[in-house]
């Protein structure tokens, strides 16, 4: 099943540090104004395509908050993307899985009642128990019933992510890709092949590539992008930056692979 058609390689937002902290360096969420700014910035410079999800703490309400701002052409010219089966824990902080069909439904009902709408919908935490789960199925069954049209996988294991290649109800797969972490290299081969979305997450190994000193040799954005870009498959990369400063940074460096 496919809707969203994507043709090469675009950057997207993934918007884990809106909503909570993240990464590798500690630091405080942002205020609202300052998502609102970045949002707005993210749009402005070309990004199109918004990564969320259920277990990201307040990233949903505040994205949300920002879709609500904007007019229905403008909605229409980007794509909202969010995930269920890891939950967030508002009173310990700290996210859980649960794949039970009543957690997907809370969480699926909870996630359109702050985004309205709901343009790709992932399984969070998917590996081969909860993708062969009759929960997840019927979860699924019920986003279809809501309008949700498109369906992905975010995986961290090889199994589960033959498993949605093998299949044709997925046509989105999310993954971690760097120049440190290359296991996913013949997944998304074999995805492009298929036809398939691929969407890669930690280009920069959560920052890591940027910022450890053991890893310093890999310190270049341009450098992390080029490597990724060479699978040249149709989908996109994900920066997890919540600063518009950085993101900008991304974008130029990207821009940059892309061209030199």
């Amino acid at each position: 099943m496919q809707i969203i058609k994507i043709s090469g390689i675009h950057l997207g937002s993934g918007l884990i540090g809106i909503g909570r902290k993240w990464g590798h360096i500690d630091s405080p969420t942002p205020e609202e104004e300052e998502v609102h700014d970045f949002l707005s910035n993210a749009r402005n410079i070309g990004i199109f395509y918004f990564d969320t999800a259920a277990s990201y703490g307040k990233s949903e309400e505040r994205l949300g908050t920002y879709l609500a701002s904007l007019s229905q052409a403008e909605r229409k010219k980007i794509i909202v993307s969010t995930k269920f089966g890891d939950h967030w824990d508002f009173t310990k902080n700290e996210a859980y899985v649960d794949h039970s069909y009543n957690a997907l439904k809370k969480s699926l009902d909870n996630s359109l009642s702050l985004l309205k709408k709901i343009d790709l919908l992932y399984l969070h935490k998917a590996h081969i128990q909860s993708l062969h789960n009759p929960d997840v199925t019927k979860a699924f069954n019920y986003a279809k019933e809501k309008g949700i049209e498109t369906f992905g996988a975010s995986v961290s294991d090889i199994e589960s992510a033959e498993y949605v290649l093998q299949s044709d109800f997925y046509s989105v797969i999310q993954l971690p890709y760097n120049i440190v972490n290359t296991k996913f290299s013949a997944i998304i081969d074999q995805a492009t092949k298929l036809g398939k979305i691929v969407v890669i997450n930690r280009p920069f190994n959560m920052g890591g590539m940027l910022y450890d000193k053991t890893q310093g040799e890999i310190s270049d954005k341009i450098k992390a992008f080029k490597f990724i870009l060479e699978k040249q498959f149709n989908g996109f990369i994900l920066t997890g930056t919540k600063s518009r400063e950085h993101l900008k940074e991304n974008y130029d460096a990207f821009i940059q692979a892309k061209t030199k």
